[in-house]
């Protein structure tokens, strides 16, 4: 009977090693592509999506990451496979808020993002919360436009033409 009891301790703490190492991620390897928005002619706020994949060293699958940006927390989308471990995240905020420089994105798992959540609410620094990993982004800032607009340069020179075809005119029939 003791035998039994030992057999089924053992037992129950390797399963409970699998299930608490079964929704982890460990040692991500993870590849990305970002874009920024350019200009600001015809976008009212800065933009950046980031598409990244991750590999997992035990090949964990289907897992769901939400990522941090200046103190907002945002889902990770899942894109293609549905099972797959490919995500987007989509982050705007207004053109001078987001100036050109480099930004990092935290990116959490669920217990992560659990963590980071009641670190929130207790006020306690967020810093202080390990991300499973971090993306980087560099981003040139938006140009605004050029100084003057096209269509204002093309009117004058409409109007300087007139005026001088209209000068010489004048000067001719006198």
């Amino acid at each position: 009977m003791a035998a039994t009891g030992k057999v089924l301790v053992v037992f129950a703490l390797c399963m409970f090693s699998i299930v608490a190492n079964g929704d982890m991620c460990l040692g991500p390897q993870v590849t990305s592509q970002t874009y920024t928005t350019p200009e600001a002619i015809v976008s009212t706020e800065t933009v950046f999506i980031v598409e990244f994949s991750v590999a997992c060293k035990n090949g964990l699958k289907n897992i769901n990451l939400y990522a941090e940006f200046g103190g907002k927390t945002v889902p990770a989308s899942k894109i293609g496979e549905p099972n797959g471990n490919k995500f987007q995240l989509s982050l705007s905020d207004e053109h001078k808020k987001l100036p050109s420089g480099n930004y990092q994105v935290r990116v959490f798992d669920e217990e992560g993002y659990a963590w980071l959540r009641k670190a929130q609410r207790s006020g306690e620094n967020l810093d202080n919360i390990k991300p499973l990993f971090t993306l980087d982004l560099s981003h040139s800032g938006v140009w605004s436009g050029p100084v003057l607009q096209s269509e204002f340069v093309a009117a004058m020179t409409a109007i300087f033409v007139w005026w001088s075809a209209y000068t010489a005119k004048s000067r001719l029939q006198q």
